[in-house]
């Protein structure tokens, strides 16, 4: 719908204002077939309520999204786009409710048809009755909801749900108009054209998509000639549709100046180290990398040290290293930022440990509960749910048994700790904005170290806390650290992670931070 042209969006418009215009022209003129649907039969109450308890409930949803109602819901949608930094959308979803309130109470003047006879006498509306109001506001609300949820929802099961519900909210708003007596079925239907029609106009004058983060920055300093040569690295089974994926960026890389990508897909055999090695070699002026963690990890190694700038396009459930650099989740403007955004050099962390070869993070390394949970994650779970399959995964792996480790900083003496879990972090955040490591920075070249040790279930509340509030101070139940080398052992064979992809247990994980070792395309 978002990547339609606009004379599309106005042709289905269009269609919808012209059924509402057909339905008002026939009512005005009482047609007779209409007529007969309105009044249901005769007697004309025959579909009118008559249980108590059901009246009460129909009144319930009359309340809710009437005028207040929905200006309630209108105000926290606005809201929370303009959190997420969606000005746009969230100016488009005022100016729609507002367009469909006004033009809804004038075609109501205009029209000028009373209430059902039969409507419920608790309560009793006598404004006219044409077109239904809270079926054009709760239309255009979800029409509203449904270009939000295209534009940043890429789960395609969820937007399924999520349209599946919306369309359920409408039947029910209907059927409550119509059974409380308030409204002719004709008015509903009316009210439905009429709210569709508003959101396809809307989006035939303004686009809710987030314009160019790099139109309100000073340009950058020009230093490469024109048709520069992108290459893109992608994991397929991330994205929905390779094709619209394909389109979506060959389309944005022309208008900034790109010449047209060259296309890598990532295997099961080779996560992107080799993609990425092949696009170096092809002479590449900026490699663009669509996936989850693991690639982004794989393919951010293999381009260390060479100048290579690395976009990201995260496509994950995680996408810690995204969200640490603030480059954003939405598919567009995370290109966007890869293609307009300026270098950042960070820091890459070179790992080893006993039975694994030598490799890299670029987010953190965990031993214990943490990465418990991510070698118990269900695959499929996560694939219909996303990062909610963490949440099963963290309660089962919960009371994960405390084991002996021990520490070393910088190459200094060995600290004993018993621990349920110990990460080593290159960056702040984790899933959901938990600030696990609220100094770490992503190019100090240090690496920061939490040792975490709740002795029972009941230990957790503190110490999430703690966490939650950024408390510096450290005790038994929470320890700190921070080196530029870190090396971790364990009394026993533990689960270990590298930016949430289990390597299977072992005892030892040695890390070395190299500073500045990368350069990654972020925000200006």
């Amino acid at each position: 719908m978002l990547d339609r042209p606009r004379l599309t969006t106005l042709s289905w418009a269009l269609v919808c204002f012209a059924l509402f215009a057909v339905i008002a022209v026939l009512i005005t003129h009482d047609w007779g077939p209409l007529t007969t649907v309105d009044d249901r039969g005769d007697p004309a109450e025959g579909w009118a309520v008559d249980r108590g308890w059901m009246r009460e409930a129909l009144k319930l949803v009359e309340v809710a999204f009437a005028t207040w109602g929905m200006t309630v819901l209108t105000v926290l949608l606005a809201g929370l786009m303009l959190f997420k930094g969606h000005r746009r959308a969230a100016v488009f979803a005022v100016v729609v409710m507002v367009a469909t309130s006004l033009m809804t109470t004038l075609i109501k003047i205009q029209v000028g048809r009373g209430r059902p006879p039969w409507q419920d006498s608790t309560g009793l509306l006598k404004t006219n009755s044409f077109p239904s109001g809270h079926a054009s506001s709760v239309a255009a609300f979800s029409g509203i909801v449904i270009v939000l949820v295209i534009m940043l929802v890429r789960r395609s099961s969820t937007r399924r749900a999520t349209y599946a519900l919306l369309a359920l909210w409408v039947l029910v708003v209907c059927a409550d108009r119509v059974l409380l007596g308030r409204h002719y079925i004709s008015d509903v239907t009316a009210g439905v054209l009429l709210g569709a029609g508003m959101v396809l106009l809307a989006l035939t004058i303004y686009s809710p998509l987030p314009r160019s983060h790099a139109e309100s920055a000073e340009p950058l300093p020009e230093v490469l000639p024109s048709g520069r040569r992108l290459s893109v690295v992608l994991n397929p089974i991330k994205v929905e549709d390779v094709g619209q994926f394909r389109s979506i960026l060959s389309s944005m890389s022309t208008e900034a100046g790109w010449s047209e990508p060259t296309w890598h897909y990532t295997t099961v055999e080779d996560p992107g180290t080799g993609m990425a090695e092949a696009a170096a070699v092809e002479g590449a002026d900026l490699v663009i990398v669509c996936g989850g963690d693991g690639t982004v990890r794989e393919v951010c190694a293999e381009l260390a040290g060479t100048g290579i700038p690395v976009g990201i396009v995260p496509a994950g459930t995680g996408n810690l290293l995204a969200r640490n650099l603030g480059i954003p989740l939405y598919i567009r403007a995370a290109i966007d930022v890869a293609l307009s955004g300026q270098d950042r050099a960070i820091d890459l962390v070179e790992v080893g440990g006993d039975g694994i070869e030598d490799t890299h993070f670029m987010v953190m390394a965990g031993m214990g509960f943490d990465a418990a949970i991510m070698e118990g994650v269900n695959e499929d779970l996560k694939k219909r749910v996303g990062w909610v399959a963490y949440v099963f995964s963290g309660l089962k792996s919960l009371m994960f048994p405390a084991v002996r480790v021990e520490v070393s900083v910088d190459g200094g003496e060995f600290t004993r700790h018993r621990a349920r879990t110990v990460v080593v972090g290159n960056v702040g955040f984790l899933q959901a904005g938990l600030p696990l490591l609220p100094d770490a920075a992503i190019d100090d070249g240090l690496l920061d170290v939490v040792i975490l040790h709740p002795r029972n279930f009941f230990s957790w509340i503190p110490l999430a806390w703690r966490v939650l509030l950024k408390l510096k101070h450290t005790d038994e139940l929470v320890n700190r650290m921070t080196g530029a080398s870190v090396v971790v052992r364990a009394g026993s064979d533990t689960p270990r992670q590298l930016d949430g992809d289990s390597i299977g247990p072992g005892r030892e994980l040695r890390m070395q931070c190299v500073h500045g070792r990368l350069l990654v395309r972020v925000p200006r």
